[in-house]
């Protein structure tokens, strides 16, 4: 699995399409066994989030100029369960030793549409958005770890030298303490918008996830996520998922929503043919550049930065310097058309009360500030859309 990335320098990203790959059994999956030779990877960029900023200045300064990363998607298949299957460069191995506030650890995330029956529709990206559900599951890179670990069995830590036990039993101790060590950190979420992310902890979420670090041409961790092909929460449609990658680099202190996140992906299941979802996930806008930066400019930067209008105030509404490597042109349509269709998370009302992406009425629904742009005409629109396409970061 942990093959070098195969990439040219210049590498198209219109074709996020992963096609899953027939095996007899996962059962016994997982990085770097055999069958991780028969993937077909496909390139997708993440690119960093910055919709918000971080309360912490020294990760802010990491990530001032930070670049795209390209990481490779597979798929795996047995027909009863599906691997998603994630390779992406890392120059260092950080992991989490215990439980420290100043140590973030490498790790990935895998997000899965509930549906994509409406591919022009799908939620937010991140976290769901009101009515079109995500599941998420997440995996960090960590160390094992003793008490505290959740269990409160202080009992084995204990030094052996201070127990009335010899030979055998000790070793029979030691053996004990090593089974209550925690080595994985691994959740699984349900989102459906702002303020709605909620770990599965009912056990109806069957799952499991890998990671593995290999220090060859530069540094580069492997992941994989396992679930059932249905469940609950998310199924395929017509034979494909719509999915999603997040990473973090601990190197760079992200954590929650300081990460690397990619548009959305379409997972296709052998003889999957959801050509709507494709098309919806490849879609590149043909409009006018010069136009869509100039109307832009008239309609949007007041309140929005790009990587080229900086002026608007910094809380004034979310950054959009990389949304054209993180949504779809769908997505970019709806938000001008109808930007109550996702209420995207703001910053603290109380904290900057003069600007507040969202009003709550009496019910304690949630509405964007932004007026609906649906008086613009479909050239005009397009054009916009097409110019924030464009607007992402460089990639390395």
């Amino acid at each position: 699995m942990m093959a070098a990335l195969s990439l040219a320098a210049s590498v198209s990203l219109a074709g996020n399409v992963v096609q899953a790959v027939k095996v007899a059994s996962l059962k016994d999956f997982r990085c770097g066994t055999k069958l991780v030779k028969r993937i077909k990877w496909t390139p997708v960029a993440v690119y960093p989030q910055s919709t918000i900023k971080l309360n912490d200045k020294r990760a802010l300064e990491l990530h001032k100029d930070a670049k795209g990363k390209i990481v490779e998607v597979g798929a795996l298949t047995d027909g009863k369960e599906i691997a998603i299957v994630v390779r992406w460069p890392d120059k260092s191995k950080d992991v989490y030793k215990g439980y420290k506030s100043d140590l973030y650890a490498d790790g990935f995330a895998v997000q899965f549409a509930s549906s994509a029956k409406e591919p022009e529709k799908l939620p937010y990206i991140g976290m769901g958005s009101d009515g079109r559900p995500v599941a998420i599951y997440l995996r960090k890179a960590y160390d094992v770890v003793y008490e505290p670990n959740g269990n409160g069995e202080v009992f084995y830590q204990v030094n052996p030298h201070n127990l009335p036990y010899f030979g055998k039993e000790v070793e029979q101790f030691n053996k004990e303490v090593a089974k209550r060590g925690a080595s994985i950190y691994q959740r699984a979420f349900v989102g459906e918008g702002f303020r709605s992310m909620t770990q599965i902890k009912d056990g109806s979420a069957t799952y499991r996830t890998d990671m593995h670090y290999v220090r060859k041409r530069g540094g580069m961790w492997g992941g994989t996520v396992i679930r059932p092909i249905e469940d609950e929460y998310a199924a395929p449609t017509k034979g494909e998922f719509a999915i999603a990658i997040a990473v973090w680099d601990g190197k760079e202190l992200d954590r929650d929503g300081l990460k690397r996140l990619s548009s959305w992906i379409a997972v296709r299941l052998p003889g999957g043919k959801h050509k709507a979802l494709e098309r919806v996930v490849n879609e590149v806008v043909k409009g006018d550049l010069a136009n869509g930066k100039q109307q832009f400019e008239t309609n949007c930067a007041s309140c929005h930065r790009t990587r080229d209008f900086q002026n608007a105030p910094l809380y004034m509404a979310p950054g959009l310097e990389n949304i054209g490597g993180q949504t779809t042109a769908a997505y970019l349509r709806e938000s001008i058309l109808d930007p109550n269709a996702v209420v995207v998370p703001g910053y603290n009302r109380n904290a900057h009360p003069n600007f507040s992406w969202y009003m709550v009425d009496e019910k304690g629904n949630r509405t964007s500030t932004m007026p609906p742009f649906n008086y613009l005409d479909k050239k005009t629109v397009e054009d916009i859309v097409a110019y924030l396409q464009t607007q992402k970061a460089e990639v390395e």
